[in-house]
């Protein structure tokens, strides 16, 4: 039984070997499957054991230095990769209806695909959000929706971008929530670097709003493909999850919306908190994915009860 359950598994990782697009099996953690699984396995093991542990007898650190630097170089990141989309067909040579993953072998072509995987590889780097959380001892906001979400989204990627690296409408989501997180990372660096830059952030209220767009964006562009009269993209199912990700999350961060400013199901934020493990409380949002903003910032009861308030980007 062990052998013939390793003769799949090998028969598998061959499959996978003829399946990966050639233009991209060279780059970083693109190989296969087992390195940026091992990864994401060894962060979810970190994430919700290891983490904690070691923290349980220490002192929170304070890591503002780093995440203000961390933060900021996430905004350069991501408008980074803004850019090389727009810059590799988006702004170019993509006529944002049905654009087919590109097969062809041209500089543009290439451009498209290192900006699809700075994309991939940028969601590795997000994973330091949930590091600050444990060495901050800010576990409470390290939700399974959050391990979920943080673990889901580069190993999904990997299949993506092995089989259309260049994935034409495929990607258009990806470039709008780079663009997302421009935004909200800039507001997460100017959170993290002190009270005196609270007075620049008045516009922390229109975050939801940023999200919600996000998602309509992504849910028009990609629902025209069932309105087409013909649109032959290679990998259909792209088309269908992209789809269900855009209205679940359009759904998910609309009511939230019905119930933080329709219905005011908010609860208020005291004027001061006790300390908690030796950390002052903090102002903290709650978030419908289980990220939280100020990347970690959050004031807790004595009851390690959460003060909710607003949603941070998926």
């Amino acid at each position: 039984m062990l052998s013939e359950a390793l003769s799949h598994v090998l028969k598998m990782h061959s499959y996978l070997q003829s399946r990966t697009d050639v233009r991209i099996r060279d780059y970083p953690l693109m190989r296969g499957p087992e390195e940026m699984t091992t990864i994401l396995l060894a962060y979810v093991f970190f994430s919700v054991y290891v983490g904690p542990r070691f923290m349980v007898n220490r002192k929170p650190y304070s890591l503002k230095k780093a995440m203000v630097v961390y933060n900021l170089s996430m905004v350069l990141l991501n408008a980074y990769i803004v850019y090389e989309f727009l810059a590799a067909g988006w702004a170019t040579t993509y006529t944002w209806r049905c654009d087919l993953a590109d097969t062809a072998s041209s500089p543009m072509t290439f451009r498209m695909i290192r900006a699809s995987w700075l994309f991939y590889i940028s969601k590795f780097i997000e994973l330091l959000d949930t590091v600050f959380f444990v060495l901050r001892k800010k576990q409470s906001q390290i939700t399974f929706l959050h391990v979920f979400h943080h673990s889901v989204m580069p190993w999904s990627w990997w299949w993506g971008i092995t089989l259309t690296p260049a994935a034409g409408m495929g990607c258009f989501h990806a470039m709008v929530n780079s663009g997302v997180h421009v935004i909200m990372y800039f507001y997460y660096g100017l959170s993290a670097a002190g009270p005196r830059f609270q007075k620049y952030l008045w516009w922390k209220k229109y975050m939801t709003a940023i999200q919600l767009t996000q998602f309509i964006m992504i849910s028009v562009h990609i629902s025209q493909y069932y309105f087409m009269e013909k649109c032959d993209y290679q990998v259909p199912m792209w088309i269908h999850l992209i789809l269900m990700y855009g209205v679940f999350f359009f759904l998910l961060f609309s009511h939230f919306w019905v119930q933080a400013y329709i219905k005011g199901n908010r609860l208020p934020v005291p004027k001061s908190t006790p300390k908690l493990n030796g950390s002052a409380g903090e102002p903290m949002t709650a978030v419908a994915n289980g990220k939280h903003l100020e990347n970690g910032n959050a004031s807790h009861h004595s009851n390690g009860k959460i003060l909710m308030g607003k949603v941070k980007e998926v």
